[in-house]
């Protein structure tokens, strides 16, 4: 990476024209604060310990959305919920070296497609508004849930705050209630109302036009992903951001060019020490 594009991602995150777009390699230095167990954040993750640490069947390995709709057709929608809010709600976890970076910075407008509550907690001294994805639940045409934080609570708004940060979990987040996009079902839900503008409160519609994004933690490998960030980074400038993978594949390559993406290949925390250090002021020697 540059020193020029160093510096332009840096003042695009600062001043919110370039928005961050978190996935799941965010989080890979997050661990259980009882145990030191990995927090499971990417697929392969969620499924062991949806399954008891147990690998499931090969077609289901794919893809947690697909493992997710096997549990919920012999379970029950109710237990792949559980799982989420015990993993994500009830267990203390150490903090992402990311979510303590983005802290500091302050951006206005975060996309976070992890359902942890790290970025909820970077905000809980200020003001911000929430908004959560959900799916297949009645009365609502629409496919999200939008809140208010006020310092102490979270209250339901039927709009947001312009003047305020703006939080936004399209997969869920436990709190302020559980309500999670997980299953196969679930995305074929959301993925369809997304892309009739329904997933989308107006107010972001009209806040993302011409904006930039980086993406950080997500490999672009499955078409469950690509689909829900492709829609919701729509009318993006061009180009339409930037994206961090150190191997990328020819797949995701192919993919980058075809939706305005360019390739930093580097992954998250190289980015992070860069812009630490660019942070920290220069040493000084103090004469003899």
């Amino acid at each position: 990476m540059t020193p020029e594009l160093q510096h332009r991602l840096l003042v695009g995150l600062a001043d919110g024209s370039i928005v961050p777009y978190l996935g799941p390699g965010v989080l890979a230095d997050v661990s259980n604060v009882a145990t030191g167990a990995s927090i499971p954040a990417d697929s392969d993750s969620l499924i062991l310990a949806m399954n008891g640490g147990k690998p499931m069947a090969h077609k289901l390995m794919y893809e947690f959305p697909r493992a997710a709709m096997n549990v919920e057709l012999k379970r029950g929608r109710n237990a792949v919920s559980k799982f989420l809010s015990h993993t994500y709600g009830e267990t203390a976890w150490t903090r992402a070296a990311v979510h303590d970076w983005l802290k500091e910075i302050g951006p206005r407008y975060v996309v976070d497609i992890n359902r942890d509550t790290q970025l909820q907690d970077s905000h809980a001294a200020r003001p911000h508004n929430l908004i959560v994805g959900m799916a297949r639940l009645g009365g609502s045409d629409f496919r999200y849930k939008l809140y208010a934080w006020d310092g102490g609570a979270y209250q339901r708004r039927a709009v947001i705050d312009p003047a305020l940060p703006i939080l936004f979990k399209p997969m869920g987040t436990p709190k302020p209630e559980p309500t999670y996009v997980a299953s196969d079902a679930d995305y074929v839900d959301y993925i369809t109302e997304l892309m009739g503008g329904f997933a989308i409160p107006p107010e972001v519609k009209e806040l993302r036009r011409g904006k930039q994004y980086l993406l950080m933690g997500l490999r672009l490998n499955r078409d469950t992903e690509r689909m829900v960030m492709a829609d919701i980074i729509y009318a993006a400038a061009r180009p339409a951001g930037w994206v961090l993978i150190s191997k990328p594949s020819d797949k995701e390559r192919r993919f980058c060019a075809k939706l305005g993406l360019v390739l930093i290949e580097s992954d998250v925390f190289a980015f992070l020490d860069l812009a630490r250090s660019r942070a920290r002021p220069p040493s000084q020697t103090v004469p003899a």
